[in-house]
């Protein structure tokens, strides 16, 4: 049963990647922007969740897990804010501009919340009551059941946004030519500030899920979480919405079960390994598609 239990694991980690994966692959997919600022915003909505939960509401009893409510909207606003102010300025600069751009966006917000809240961790409380259920003699703590049926539902909601709603269909217009797309009538700038929205609105419940799991906060806390998610999308096929869930899977399974039976110092060197041979046998990843210009698309 250890195997079973150690194998939900590794899904409840790679929830949270699959998280944050589809925001880097819908930025990318539209934007053809690597936003390496990205995981950061998991480590502002890590913060609001830090602040918000000192609040009298919240001290009165109310339960801490609706502190996703303020999360979801301060890294939402935050990624739009981002989107406006330092990529939209360098949209038609050259795309090594923009990357050095998401970069220096990524070391700004650190150094931030270094200057504001130093570097040392701080604890957060338990969000989820302290439950377990049993399934067949496996234990599982309600936050990971949390994380993983949240997971399945917002990549299903998105799934069903991007192919069926006329805003979806317009992004998707809008990641195969920009320049057809005006033409048809579609506004690039609004489809580009939704796609900021939607990747840091997931980024946002990436934050409560992954603080729920490892309770604690720092301002360097999103660096690594933002490489692994990055990974688990190239791994699945940048691009392609299920394939940045998949790759996440991959990737969480991956690194718990290196934990549990070989050696947490293993750990992150497997998974880099793992994508390497996966990228020599299939170079665009899993899912990706082979198409040079329509990098993001979406399997129904």
């Amino acid at each position: 049963m250890d195997f079973i239990t150690q194998l939900f694991n590794g899904l409840q980690l790679g929830s949270i990647y699959a998280l944050v994966a589809l925001g880097y692959t819908m930025v990318y997919g539209i934007a053809k922007l690597i936003n390496f600022a990205h995981g950061d915003i998991i480590m502002v909505g890590g913060y609001t969740v830090f602040l918000a939960i000192q609040l009298p509401i919240f001290k009165a009893g109310l339960p801490l897990w609706l502190a996703i409510v303020p999360a979801i909207l301060v890294c939402t606003i935050l990624g739009v804010v981002i989107e406006r102010v330092a990529y939209k300025p360098l949209r038609n600069s050259s795309r090594i501009s923009l990357l050095i751009t998401t970069i220096g966006v990524s070391l700004f917000l650190q150094n931030l919340f270094v200057k504001i809240f130093t570097s040392s961790a701080k604890p957060i409380p338990g969000l989820f009551p302290q439950k377990s259920l049993n399934f067949g003699g496996v234990h599982l703590s309600l936050a990971t059941i949390v994380t993983i049926v949240s997971t399945i539902i917002l990549t299903y909601l998105l799934n069903l946004f991007v192919n069926k709603t006329k805003h979806g269909k317009s992004m998707l217009a809008v990641s195969e030519d920009y320049g057809a797309a005006e033409l048809v009538g579609i506004n690039v700038n609004k489809v580009m500030t939704m796609t900021f929205a939607i990747g840091s609105a997931l980024a946002g419940v990436a934050s409560v899920l992954y603080v729920a799991s490892y309770p604690q906060i720092q301002p360097f806390m999103g660096s690594m979480l933002g490489i692994k998610a990055f990974t688990a999308a190239v791994l699945g096929g940048i691009g392609s919405i299920p394939g940045a869930v998949i790759g996440g899977l991959i990737l969480g399974i991956i690194e718990v079960l290196t934990r549990a039976y070989l050696s947490s110092a293993y750990a992150d060197a497997i998974v880099f390994v793992v994508l390497i041979i996966v990228l020599l046998v299939a170079p665009n990843g899993l899912f990706g598609k082979l198409e040079k210009e329509k990098v993001w698309y979406v399997q129904e």
